[in-house]
């Protein structure tokens, strides 16, 4: 894993590269100066630990995985990119741009159609580079601004690609919940649960009549859960979209969800945000 130092006197754009081959990071490098001068590739790693190691440690604004690497995917990169906890001090931190890097063409359709993630197809030609560039481009341009446009849940995304990858790998979806009521065990059917928040060591479990604890944090139970019945709306919160009874602005402008039956109102996140555009 290698980091290249930024120039102290600018503020480019950031950006990570991962891929196992060292002759395909050095094409996309430099097929990137050719479309995107302005872009700071801030580090390069050769497997899926490094990528997240690296977004971690710089936070940029875009990154390009290999969707095939040994060891951690692509995809599965992108999912532990997704749970990375908030820098300290800067709760409206936003995920980066995905762009997945695949021979395979299959893989990648989807998400450049649904337009949460882009790709790129080896080996990268300068046109199709562009196109990738120019819309990456526009969707940092309105990050935050009112013309955002909607996007898919990057959650349900990763999730179907992962099943791509893996045919018949990916283990059904849970339909219950095992939790601790008082001094009792619980078997919570997944549909009535109304939202999981967590904190450092327990996920609240909370139903119309129950509040029950579990050991799983949100970045395990997001990758079990059916990604169309429970939407991740922040780092630590899961909520069940049927149960979801409207969604306001709080003073500060940030979006709150509220549920039906329940009091809890639910803090949307910048990097979710985009679920609930137009609502």
């Amino acid at each position: 894993m290698s980091t290249i130092p930024s120039p102290s006197d600018a503020a480019p754009v950031r950006g990570v590269i991962a891929d196992d081959e060292r002759l395909m990071r050095e094409q996309l490098r430099a097929r990137l100066a050719e479309v995107w001068p302005e872009l700071q590739i801030v580090g390069e790693a050769k497997n899926g630990l490094e990528a997240v190691d690296l977004v971690a440690q710089h936070h940029p604004d875009v990154v390009f995985l290999d969707i095939r690497m040994p060891g951690l995917s692509g995809v599965d990169a992108a999912r532990r990119i997704a749970q990375l906890p908030v820098p300290d001090g800067d709760d409206e931190w936003a995920l980066p741009e995905i762009v997945f890097i695949t021979a395979y063409d299959q893989y990648a359709i989807e998400a450049f159609e649904q337009g949460v993630a882009d790709y790129v197809l080896k080996p990268a030609e300068r046109e199709r580079l562009a196109v990738t560039v120019s819309r990456i481009k526009q969707r940092l341009a309105l990050r935050g601004t009112e013309d955002e446009p909607p996007a898919p849940h990057l959650q349900q995304l990763l999730h179907k690609l992962a099943a791509k990858l893996n045919p018949g790998g990916t283990p059904p979806a849970l339909k219950w919940i095992q939790a601790t009521v008082g001094q009792a065990i619980q078997m919570i059917p997944i549909e009535d649960v109304l939202f999981f928040i967590s904190d450092e060591k327990y996920t609240r479990v909370q139903t119309a009549t129950i509040e029950a604890l579990i050991r799983k944090p949100i970045k395990e139970l997001v990758d079990e859960v059916d990604p169309d019945l429970f939407w991740q709306i922040h780092r630590s919160t899961l909520v069940n979209t049927h149960c979801i009874a409207g969604v306001t602005r709080d003073l500060r402008g940030r979006q709150i969800v509220s549920i039906k039956g329940n009091n809890e109102k639910l803090e949307v996140s910048r990097s979710y945000t985009h679920l609930f555009k137009g609502m």
